[in-house]
């Protein structure tokens, strides 16, 4: 009997501990997910811009479309600062005087078919003369009357140049050739900021920059090997000589474009 009391006491003791054990257990916790970093965007330069240079959203873009569309386009930057009026370098000259007759005699060898446009800052301010074919007269005229003063500046002059081709290129659907030619004799008001606009120049377009800095040797931010084209000139006769390699770069290229 006593036997049996025993038994009948543990019995409830059992089932409560067999209850305990199979009771589940609450679902450990997952751990939380680490967060996740935002993919950076890489940053736009300029406008808005959705196609290549030079630019064309849409067919509109173009307006009227240029007769040539091959056509070679140079942009001459002409450096009309203070420093201008100096006669280093130039036989007794003043610089500005040496380098209009360089730069005019230049472009009487600009091709017939070829664009010629000016960009100048100068002791009155600036003066520009649009891209077209057929007016080296005009060219030549709107050098004359410029006189040295002023500063030196050369990235909004390069920068206005640039927007001038890129216009011209729309015309010409990105076909043709681009050419900023600088000619300068001093340093640029800020050195970095020409240096990044002519980086940008570069990286989103085909157009080309070549300098040539009269009397200042070759320590100038637009001279940077292997992207864009730098000639130093002590004289009058290498200004014109550095002038010159202008167009034989320009020629050089096509024909090695036809012996693909």
């Amino acid at each position: 009997m006593k036997r049996l009391c025993i038994f009948l006491i543990l019995l409830p003791v059992i089932f409560f501990l067999a209850a305990c054990e199979e009771e589940p257990q609450p679902p450990k916790a997952k751990p939380k997910a680490a967060a996740q970093k935002p993919t950076p965007q890489p940053a736009k330069t300029g406008p808005e811009r959705e196609s290549a240079w030079p630019f064309l959203a849409s067919d509109s873009d173009a307006g009227e479309l240029a007769a040539n569309l091959m056509a070679k386009n140079y942009v001459l930057v002409f450096d009309g600062s203070g420093s201008m009026n100096d006669v280093e370098c130039s036989a007794g000259k003043r610089k500005i005087d040496a380098a209009k007759a360089a730069v005019t005699e230049w472009s009487k060898s600009i091709p017939a078919d070829a664009n010629l446009g000016l960009v100048s800052f100068h002791s009155k301010g600036w003066s520009n003369l649009a891209l077209t074919s057929g007016n080296i007269a005009n060219f030549a005229a709107a050098l004359q009357p410029l006189g040295p003063g002023g500063k030196t500046p050369l990235t909004k002059a390069v920068s206005n140049a640039y927007d001038e081709l890129t216009k011209q290129g729309r015309k010409q659907l990105g076909y043709g050739e681009y050419t900023i030619v600088v000619v300068t004799d001093g340093i640029a008001n800020n050195e970095t900021l020409l240096a990044q606009e002519v980086q940008k120049i570069l990286a989103e377009s085909p157009v080309c920059v070549f300098t040539i800095g009269f009397c200042i040797g070759d320590r100038h931010s637009l001279n940077q090997p292997g992207q864009t084209e730098y000639r130093a000139a002590d004289n009058p006769e290498q200004l014109r000589e550095g002038l010159a390699e202008v167009l034989a770069e320009s020629e050089s290229f096509d024909d090695a474009s036809f012996d693909e």
